[in-house]
């Protein structure tokens, strides 16, 4: 049931946020992108919590420890609030594609962090390979010139990298923080405070709410990353960091590519090349690599449990 878990998890958050990027591309044409930041928290938050207020009772909601407390301050500040706000503004002036490979620089970028702040987090000779497999697998998919990620719009690029670098510095940090509150509870609270934060950033930025031009696309684009890709997707998230750890729990960032391709092709009209499904099975394979030992750890632990039960 864990293994189950973990891979519902897993595809649920890869899923929400691979949809963010065809709903955010969408609705940068309606919004300016920090408002649009922080109108998407402002619903996430008041849909997680209207689900907890018939869940968890009075004292598993309060924050017990200074632990607690920088694991909401982590969550809010840097995995949702300045990666997301981060991300949006840097998409007005880099491809779809190009702010993805960066963006999903995440996984290689969280065990360099892991390896500064935690004693028992450490990738594995196996772990690179497969994560470097996978990397090329993304590169494939969104079939990005390197001499064009490398080229015009560097400030911009750069923008998309420090939000991976925010989001994966924030999953060590709460992990280092060894949070007692659950991962819902605490995207609970962390969600108010990326709100706060991104709309001073708005207001800092001259946004108003009268550049925001309300149609229906508009309304769409918001509801998907307020609500699945901001609500239900943090849970699904933070829940599989939970379980498996920041490593390779932000190995969904190289599931969101795929997502995001496929949702652009079916509702953008965006072409799939034979070149993107080559990058989809280099992507399966590094997870395949990063897979195998833990695959084989479980058949043999499963093994050697029907082998005791059968000689007791």
């Amino acid at each position: 049931m864990g293994t189950r878990r973990r891979l519902a998890l897993f595809a649920l958050a890869s899923i929400f946020f691979g949809g963010t990027f065809v709903a955010a591309k969408a609705g940068l044409e309606f919004f300016p992108p920090l408002l649009f930041v922080a109108l998407r928290f402002d619903i996430a938050a008041v849909v997680l919590l209207a689900y907890l207020a018939v869940g968890p009772s009075h004292d598993e909601m309060l924050p017990q420890s200074v632990g607690d407390v920088i694991g909401i301050v982590a969550t809010g500040v840097f995995v949702i609030g300045l990666s997301n706000a981060l991300l949006f503004v840097g998409q007005q002036y880099v491809s779809s594609g190009v702010g993805a490979i960066i963006f999903s620089l995440n996984p290689i970028l969280t065990p360099v962090f892991a390896m500064v702040l935690l004693t028992n987090e450490r990738l594995s000779s196996r772990g690179a390979v497969g994560m470097l497999v996978g990397l090329v697998g993304v590169a494939l998919v969104v079939q990005v010139d390197p001499s064009n990620l490398l080229g015009g719009g560097a400030l911009w690029k750069a923008v998309v990298f420090l939000g991976a670098v925010s989001g994966a510095l924030g999953t060590v940090v709460i992990r280092w923080a060894d949070t007692s509150l659950s991962s819902t509870v605490r995207t609970a609270w962390a969600l108010p405070l990326s709100s706060l934060l991104t709309h001073g950033l708005s207001f800092a930025s001259g946004e108003t709410l009268a550049m925001i031009s309300w149609t229906p696309a508009a309304v769409a684009a918001l509801v998907y990353v307020g609500v699945f890709a901001g609500a239900f997707a943090y849970i699904a998230y933070f829940g599989l960091l939970e379980d498996v750890g920041p490593i390779h729990g932000n190995l969904v960032f190289y599931a969101v590519p795929i997502v995001a391709t496929l949702g652009g092709s079916v509702l953008l009209g965006e072409s799939v090349s034979s070149l993107t499904l080559v990058g989809f099975a280099t992507i399966f394979a590094g997870f395949g690599v990063l897979a195998s030992k833990s695959i084989v750890a479980e058949v043999e632990r499963l093994y050697e449990g029907q082998v005791e039960a059968l000689t007791t």
